[in-house]
């Protein structure tokens, strides 16, 4: 390996040793504390556009394995590691971490003092990055002259409708940068399942009959997506069971005139508390989110708060009072992460078995 170095907006240098691919890359870079799932979490399109420092000391000793995608191409703009593994006994893997960075035109740099990187993201927020070969003056020139998309859900999710099939529920899945972990739970539940391309109707929507209706995760701020897609959450929420997930719950939220606020700092990582209200239930779940829900622009005669972060009190789930429909920011597929907060899947599934209530 050879030196390399990542660049911060705010004119910070880091050291040390590249691997993978050998691009010159940019990005906004956030920080991730999970300790396991690291395939997971690169292959995540949440992370579009984005360089992921990873808190925990070693990275790749389980190798990359068709068991852990959760998109069939990263797009990801770089991995930072304190220590990277290149040997693996997976008896799963068919390449290791740097094989498949390399494949897939990421670069990557390992040696760097993760702890004080992420002390100094934690203080100074979301900035721009590169990880570059010589960190001087035309290296941070290109930085700052360098415009990141905000199209992100458009690089990324489906640009047409395909089937998961299944002979149980009848489950629509709008796509916005789906993880495979939703599908995977929908599959375990035997659900019958169409994914829609995010500027879809409710038109097309609703000639599918669904039983309900899932608005999935995906990249960037839902502010920038077309105000059709808000209009499509209003329109879906009063005529089928509903449930938006990451940045589906941002965009139910902003379609029941709640107002989103940028995180301090974003929250990746795989245990982070959170309460459920109603029952004072603690789960400990992945999350990967760069907004939050603003408290005092929530309309509680149309919203109820469901679960709340134990950390920061950011709110991390909403239910409509008047029809089936309710969001959670958190993940609830446990790819990667603990399980417990796949009771939102099964919620959901309760809803849709007994929407003729409603």
């Amino acid at each position: 390996m050879s030196k390399r170095y990542l660049i911060l907006a705010d004119g910070s240098i880091f050291e040390g040793e590249g691997f993978g691919s050998r691009a010159t890359t940019f990005g906004h870079i956030v920080f991730n504390t999970a300790m396991t799932g690291y395939q997971e979490i690169i292959t995540n399109q949440i992370y579009h556009n984005q360089i992921i420092v990873f808190g925990a000391p070693t990275i790749g000793a389980g190798g990359i394995n068709h068991d852990a995608y959760e998109s069939i191409m990263p797009t990801a703009k770089g991995v930072i590691v304190r220590d990277v593994a290149e040997v693996s006994t997976n008896r799963q893997k068919r390449m290791n971490l740097n094989e498949y960075l390399d494949y897939h035109n990421i670069p990557g740099i390992a040696g760097l003092d993760t702890r004080a990187l992420i002390r100094h993201l934690r203080k100074t927020g979301p900035q721009k990055a590169s990880i570059v070969d010589f960190p001087d003056e035309h290296a941070f020139d290109q930085l700052n002259a360098t415009v990141l998309t905000n199209q992100q859900v458009a690089a990324v999710a489906t640009p047409r409708a395909y089937p998961n099939p299944g002979t149980g529920s009848t489950v629509v899945v709008i796509d916005f940068g789906l993880k495979h972990g939703i599908l995977r739970q929908l599959s375990q539940r035997d659900a019958d399942v169409t994914v829609l391309p995010y500027k879809t109707d409710a038109e097309a929507v609703l000639s599918l009959d669904p039983d309900g209706v899932i608005f999935s995760t995906g990249p960037g701020d839902p502010r920038d997506l077309p105000a059709s897609v808000i209009e499509l959450m209003r329109e879906l929420q009063t005529r089928v069971p509903l449930l938006g997930i990451g940045l589906g719950h941002e965009i139910f939220a902003l379609a029941n005139n709640a107002q989103l606020i940028q995180l301090p700092f974003e929250h990746h990582g795989t245990n982070h508390p959170v309460k459920e209200v109603i029952t004072n239930a603690v789960l400990y779940v992945p999350q990967g989110a760069g907004y939050a829900i603003d408290p005092a622009s929530i309309n509680h005669d149309q919203l109820i708060v469901t679960h709340l972060d134990l950390i920061d009190d950011s709110i991390q789930g909403l239910r409509h009072r008047d029809y089936p429909a309710f969001s959670v920011a958190f993940f609830p597929d446990s790819a990667p992460g603990p399980l417990e907060g796949t009771t939102v899947i099964d919620e959901f599934f309760d809803m849709m078995e007994t929407k003729d209530r409603f």
